[in-house]
Parts: structure tokens; C-alpha cells; sequence
């Protein structure tokens, strides 16, 4: 427990030498200090959890200092580590590390090496923060950070306007989740005068009034915060667009940091939201809605990394289905497998886009593989595993206990019983749009050259990755369990006349994934002609842009929003209510340049001048005279 520090601590001191360094540092030397930062993370990050298990798993604070003192409020610079955050830090810590080493090959020969890997040290240091840190303020400095981080590294190539276009998106969005995070923040510290996380889960029931306005705004705020990073809807739409950045950041975002967040924020305060089941519910519904969406979006996208990215916030969807659904050590080990599958799909769509000369259009590719069999491997593990293919993958073992959990909750409030039916839909189009991808970049005509990859660093966490995709990595199942139950996050409950019906809910849902994987290979292996027949129609084209563009919430949100904000900022940038004292010395000013402009010199203006006034004045005089009379 002692070196609970040093996790964030490295992390910490690689992010302020390569800050320090940029340019100066060579690269190798920048790759050592970047990746072994966060390697001596891990390593800390294990000693400290073995000799927590070795401890009774109980849970333990690692005081360092006091942060400031504001009457009542106090927050400490405090660790605190459970099973839950254990869970996390070895999440983040281990897949971290092996994106870093990726990282190190995929980055070598761009002009920012050392700048890259400051951010990316920054940002396992800021996500390492928000899960360690023992109260909320110490939680919303790393939440702060990441989002720093995330804005930093998305715009990386920020030469290119679109880039920084793409992260200011990701910036502002998510901002808009952290001020309803701060917000509900204020109303924890309201009722219980306290920050700190522990006191705030133990004493949630004595302190918060159930289903009470104040307890549901509470909950639902935290929501909407754990929404903005998590990227659910209504605040979803930058997630795709962050695939603007380098693709090792994608798999850092995806898989292991940033977008688990808003998971982790839900199950650490679970007994907040327990008193709010009506916010329950809309997690879930909100889980559900986001994976549909999410699904059908990724069907027609033609970039690799966007694929993905959809196919993150759909994982991510069923995730809140668990929390809302009660089943948060389901989803919190859907979190963890997703972080193996999901590092390893970005990875290696990194490495395919490498081998076809920075290539991201899937339809340009082709062919691969019968030029890298090891990619095709790692893609067919990852993707199997992302469409849960039964027994052989980690998929399985995660989202099927989801599905199951949710149709059980089905059997008493009827709302869960169709959000079963829902993430079973999001399970089938999941499938095609795995299978598509697959087949399109390793057996479509090969349309770009293709360039040798090779080196340890580029295979060697491909192929650990791929391992704990497999069945392998459902071998933490146990594990996870045991850690979770000791930091008294509830395991889902369920009695014995449900138990054969959830299971046969189970595979049902197998079943009808398996029935997507079987359309999406007589789609695109038998039919595609037919398919793109059919997309060349008016309905099968419009269908196809509504899906592209993932229903038109950009489009909605620029109406509402953009357009309405950049009006007044044009009309309140001149300033109105400005305008209108400068009437004043307008009115001098133009007076005296009347009046100069009459200074010429000239005699016989003047006597004119002097003449017409006189006029004028006796004209005056008169009329005065007429009407006293």
C-alpha cells in the first residue's frame, strides 16, 4: 500500500522530463522515459495489489496531504484503494503500458515524439487520479485531467484545421458533462457536508430521502456527467471524430481510460443511485438507445478507426444497461474485457493502416490476409470477441451476463424485458458490422500496395492482447468477483426459478448474434453485389447517409445549438449596449467636424455667416413676438 503513489507519480515525472525535453530528447530516449514511466507504474501498481489481497483485501487510504481548506470542506490528497479500484489501476496501468510499447513503434519518425508521450504519460497519470483519488474533488481534478489530455491529443496533427475542429469537440462536449458533474457535486456536499467517496456510498441511505427530487436531480446530474465522458446520448457525437488523432491515443481513450470513466463514476457511488430507481431505469434506457444507435452508425461507416468507435460506444451502452439493470460487477468486467478486445481491434487497425501507407478507408485496402496472417489473426480474435462469439471468446463470458441480468430485471419491471430485446438487436447488427469489416480489409480486391510490417514492439502486445481476448481472459472472471465482492459492490442476485430462464435468455442472445454473423457472411461474402445494388436506390442511399451520420445528431445539435450561439456571438461581439453610449461622442465628434470644417479663412464667409445669423435671430424674435400676442 505504501507504493500506491508511485503509480501516479511516474507516470507523472516521464510526463514533466518529456514536457521538459520535446524536441531536444532523441527518440529512443523519449520511447524509454514515455513507456518505462508507465511500465514502473504497473509494476507499483501490482505490488501494491498483491500485498492488498495478501492483506484480507480490505480496503486501505494513503493520506499525502491536505489540498486546501474551505470551511468545512477539506479534501485530501488522499489514495484510496479497494477492489474496485485496484480493478481499474491494473486496467489501466497494465493495457496502458502495452498501448505505450505499440505506441513506440506506430509514432517512430514524426516530428513530436517526446510531446506525444508527455501527453500520453499525463493522461494515465490523470485517469489514475480519478479512480485512486478518495473524494470527489480529488476525482474531478483527474476527470479534468483526462479531458485535458483527451483535447491534447486528439489535436495532435494540429496542423491540420479538421484535427483541431475535431478536438475542440471532444473539449467542449464533454465539458458540458463535467459541469453537470460539478453541479450534483455541490448537492452531494450540501447533504452530506462532505466530499469524500467512502462516507458518501456508506451513509448515501440514512443521509438521502429515496426518490426524493433532490436525490433524483442528484442522480441524475452524476449521469450526465458519467455520460459526457463515457459518450452516451445526448453527449455522444464526439467520440467518433476523436479518431482525428493518432491511433495508439484511439486505443487509450477506447480501451482503457477516458470512456470508462463515466462506468467507474456510476458503480463507485452505486448506493446514490440505488435511491433513485427511476435514474436506474433511464441508464439503462439510455444504455440501450446509445448501442442501437451506435450499431446501426457502424454499419456503413467506411473508416477503420470509425468502426471502431462506434462499435466503443455500443459496448459502452451495454455497460450502462448493467449499471441501471443493478449488474454492476457484470459491467464492470464487460469493462475490463472490452479494454482487451477493444486495444487489441485499435491496434491493429493501427497496424493496417501503417501497412497500407496511412490508409483509413476500408474499401481501399483488401487483401491482407494473404500478406499478414498475424494481423488477420489478432483482427478475427478482437472481432470475434467483440460480437461475443460463444465458449472461445472473452466477449462471451461479459455481454451474454449483461443480457442475462437485464432480461431478469425484465421479469419484474416490464421496461428491462425490452432493453433485453434491444442490446439482443445490437448484438445481431454488431455482428454484421464485424464480419463486414473483416471481410472487406482481408479478403476484399486489394485496391492500395501493401508495406511490410515488423518488430517486436509492433507484435509483441498485439499477440498478449490476443490472449486475453480468447477464453484465456476469461479466466478473471473469479478473480474480479472476489475483489469486487470485498469492496462491497453488490453482485446481481437472482432466484432459482429465474436462473433457467436467464441462461436460456443467454443463448438466445448467442444464438441471434450468431444468426448476425451468418446475414453478414451472405451479405458481403455471397451478396454484395446485391448490397451495393440496393445502396445505390433512393431509400437504400438515404438509409445509408441517415446511418453515416448516426441518426443526424450532429446536424440536430448545430441547429439548436451552433447556429443560435455563433448569431449572438456575431451580434454581441459589436458590442450593443456599447453602441449605444457611443452615441454621445459621435454626436461631438461630428459637431466639431462641422464646425472646423467652417474655419477657412475667408472674409466674406464669415461676413455671410454673420449675416444669415442675423436673420435667423430676428426671425426667431418675431415668431416670438406673434405668438405671446
Amino acid at each position: 500500500m505504501s507504493y500506491l503513489y508511485l503509480t501516479i507519480l511516474f507516470p507523472l515525472i516521464g510526463f514533466v522530463l518529456l514536457a521538459a525535453g520535446r524536441n531536444k530528447l532523441p527518440e529512443p530516449v523519449a520511447a524509454i522515459i514515455g513507456v518505462g514511466a508507465v511500465g514502473l507504474s504497473a509494476l507499483f501498481a501490482l505490488i501494491a495489489g498483491m500485498d492488498f489481497v495478501n492483506n484480507g483485501s480490505v480496503a486501505q487510504v494513503q493520506h499525502l496531504w491536505t489540498w486546501f481548506s474551505a470551511g468545512n470542506l477539506t479534501p485530501g490528497i488522499s489514495l484510496h484503494l479497494d477492489g474496485l479500484s485496484l480493478l481499474m489501476t491494473g486496467m489501466i496501468t497494465g493495457v496502458g503500458f502495452l498501448i505505450h510499447i505499440f505506441a513506440s513503434w506506430y509514432m517512430r519518425g514524426e516530428e513530436d515524439f517526446a510531446r506525444f508521450f508527455s501527453y500520453f504519460n499525463l493522461f494515465v497519470a490523470s485517469m489514475l487520479l480519478l479512480v485512486l483519488g478518495d473524494n470527489l474533488a480529488l476525482l474531478f481534478l483527474g476527470w479534468e485531467g483526462v479531458g485535458l489530455c483527451s483535447y491534447l491529443l486528439i489535436g495532435y496533427y494540429y496542423e491540420n484545421p479538421n484535427n483541431g475542429f475535431a478536438a475542440i469537440k471532444a473539449f467542449t462536449v464533454t465539458r458540458v458533462g463535467d459541469v453537470f458533474l460539478l453541479i450534483a457535486m455541490f448537492l452531494i456536499f450540501q447533504q452530506f457536508g462532505t466530499l469524500n467517496t467512502q462516507y458518501i456510498v456508506e451513509n448515501a441511505a440514512n443521509v438521502m430521502t429515496q426518490s426524493s427530487s433532490l436525490t433524483i436531480w442528484t442522480a441524475l446530474l452524476l449521469f450526465l456527467g458519467a455520460a459526457g465522458k463515457s459518450a452516451q446520448i445526448p453527449l455522444q457525437t464526439w467520440l467518433a471524430d476523436a479518431m482525428a488523432g493518432p491511433t495508439p491515443v484511439s486505443a487509450l481513450i477506447h480501451a482503457a481510460t477516458m470512456v470508462t470513466a463515466g462506468v467507474y463514476l456510476c458503480c463507485r457511488l452505486f448506493t446514490v443511485f440505488e435511491l433513485a430507481p427511476e435514474v436506474m431505469m433511464f441508464i439503462s434506457i439510455t444504455g440501450a438507445v446509445t448501442l442501437l444507435v451506435a450499431g446501426f452508425a457502424a454499419l456503413v461507416q467506411t473508416d477503420i478507426k470509425r468502426i471502431l468507435a462506434y462499435s466503443t460506444m455500443s459496448q459502452l451502452g451495454y455497460m450502462f444497461m448493467a449499471v441501471g439493470a443493478e449488474a454492476y460487477q457484470a459491467g464492470l468486467f464487460h469493462m475490463l474485457t472490452h479494454a482487451f478486445f477493444k486495444a487489441l481491434l485499435f491496434l491493429s487497425s493501427g497496424a493496417v493502416i501503417l501497412a497500407y501507407h496511412h490508409e483509413q478507408n476500408i474499401f481501399k485496402m483488401g487483401g491482407l490476409f494473404y500478406k499478414n496472417k498475424f494481423l488477420f489473426a489478432c483482427f478475427a480474435i478482437g472481432g470475434g470477441a467483440l460480437a461475443a462469439i460463444p465458449f472461445i471468446t472473452v466477449g462471451f463470458f461479459s455481454k451474454d451476463a449483461i443480457l442475462g441480468a437485464v432480461w431478469a430485471q425484465g421479469q419484474e419491471v416490464a421496461v428491462y424485458n425490452c432493453l433485453y430485446w434491444t442490446g439482443v438487436v445490437g448484438a445481431f447488427l454488431t455482428s454484421i458490422y464485424t464480419f463486414r469489416l473483416i471481410w472487406v480489409v482481408f479478403f476484399g480486391k486489394e485496391n492500395t500496395p501493401y508495406h511490410e510490417i515488423k518488430g517486436v514492439t509492433y507484435w509483441g502486445p498485439l499477440a498478449i492482447l490476443a490472449v486475453l481476448s480468447t477464453f484465456v481472459g476469461a479466466a478473471l472472471k473469479a478473480p474480479v468477483e472476489s475483489i469486487l465482492n470485498a469492496a462491497k459492490i453488490p453482485a446481481f442476485e437472482i432466484s432459482e426459478a429465474l436462473e433457467h430462464g436467464m441462461h436460456t435468455a443467454e443463448y438466445t442472445a448467442v444464438g441471434i448474434a450468431l444468426a448476425g454473423l451468418a446475414v453478414g457472411v451472405v451479405l458481403f461474402a455471397f451478396a454484395y453485389n446485391a448490397v451495393k445494388s440496393f445502396a445505390r436506390t433512393s431509400l437504400g442511399a438515404g438509409l445509408a447517409n441517415i446511418c453515416r451520420n448516426a441518426l443526424g445528431f450532429d446536424a440536430l445539435y448545430d441547429i439548436i445549438f451552433v447556429k443560435p450561439y455563433l448569431f449572438f456571438a456575431k451580434l454581441f461581439g459589436r458590442d450593443p449596449i456599447d453602441g449605444l453610449w457611443l452615441v454621445l461622442p459621435a454626436l461631438v465628434k461630428g459637431g466639431h467636424s462641422f464646425t472646423s470644417s467652417r474655419q477657412t479663412g475667408s472674409l466674406r464667409e464669415y461676413a455671410s455667416s454673420m449675416g444669415l445669423g442675423t436673420i435667423v435671430l430676428l426671425m426667431i424674435l418675431l415668431v416670438i413676438q406673434v405668438v405671446g400676442k
